[in-house]
């Protein structure tokens, strides 16, 4: 399932959100390039997000989770990187 959190983390003056799959990253990828999300925007384990593609991604499936819940779900999928994790997947 894709899971959208809600926009709170500011940077370079817009409020983002994080994007990810609890079933794989293969899901994930393929749904944000069905999106149009660019590439550059993955994380490894999640694709951060400007507060105003959310709707329409919400639009397009999402599901909307608080943060917490979704830390929970991408942890439990065993798809949750490191920091030192995601820096090597970019």
């Amino acid at each position: 399932m894709i899971l959208i959190d809600e926009a709170r983390w500011w940077f370079r003056g817009r409020k983002w959100c994080h994007l990810v799959s609890d079933v794989s990253i293969e899901e994930l990828v393929a749904f944000a390039d069905a999106h149009g999300i660019d590439r550059r925007a993955f994380q490894g384990d999640h694709y951060d997000i400007p507060e105003d593609r959310r709707e329409d991604l919400i639009a397009a499936g999402a599901v909307v989770v608080g943060s917490r819940e979704l830390a929970r779900r991408l942890r439990a999928a065993g798809l949750r990187l490191s920091p030192e994790q995601r820096r090597q997947a970019r």
